[in-house]
């Protein structure tokens, strides 16, 4: 026998008041559907969340990273490449001091003490930028009385002034070290 083919029927206009669900696709099973190369994905080996005291060194590294990677703000993230480029910088100098040579060793000094200096700057810019959970912020505060109205006090000073502090002393150094040049 043939079977019958299902013909479709014509539809009927739809209504305003008439409201159809569109039909689910039926569920694929993963034995059945190929993926296609440009569907396939890839396989990132990640480091567990937790680590065993049995955990090799190349764990624990990947470990340490991925956790400064999801745990750094952006400003501080950026800090620290430019101390690395600072530290970069300096080791330069020093290699090619030795390497070859220090006639204006003025010079030498001038823009190696530059680099130890903004290098310092940048340290304690980002140690007073960094932000703090609140049980530390708690732990430091008091509480002093300014004319009637009670304040409290946490001793760390803002990131503007942090800033500008910063600022102010990396002109400061830097003059130093071109009038140390001449």
């Amino acid at each position: 026998m043939a079977k019958k083919q299902a013909t479709p029927q014509p539809s009927a206009p739809r209504s305003a008041s008439t409201t159809t669900t569109p039909a689910k696709p039926p569920p694929s099973t993963p034995s059945t559907t190929k993926q296609t190369p440009s569907q396939s994905t890839s396989v990132t080996k990640t480091a567990p969340s937790t680590l065993s005291p049995r955990s090799s060194p190349q764990e624990i590294a990947i470990h340490v990273w991925n956790k400064y990677i999801q745990e750094t703000p952006s400003r501080t993230l950026f800090l620290d490449i430019f101390l690395l480029y600072i530290a970069l910088n300096g080791a330069v100098q020093f290699i090619y001091c030795i390497i070859g040579g220090n006639y204006p060793f003025n010079a030498f000094l001038s823009g190696f003490g530059a680099a130890v200096g903004q290098f310092v700057l940048t340290v304690s810019l980002r140690m007073q930028t960094v932000e703090q959970s609140p049980t530390e912020t708690n732990t430091g505060s008091k509480t002093k009385v300014v004319d009637g109205v009670e304040e409290k006090c946490t001793g760390q000073i803002s990131s503007e002034r942090a800033f500008a502090d910063f600022v102010f002393g990396s002109l400061i150094l830097h003059g130093f070290c071109v009038n140390f040049i001449n």
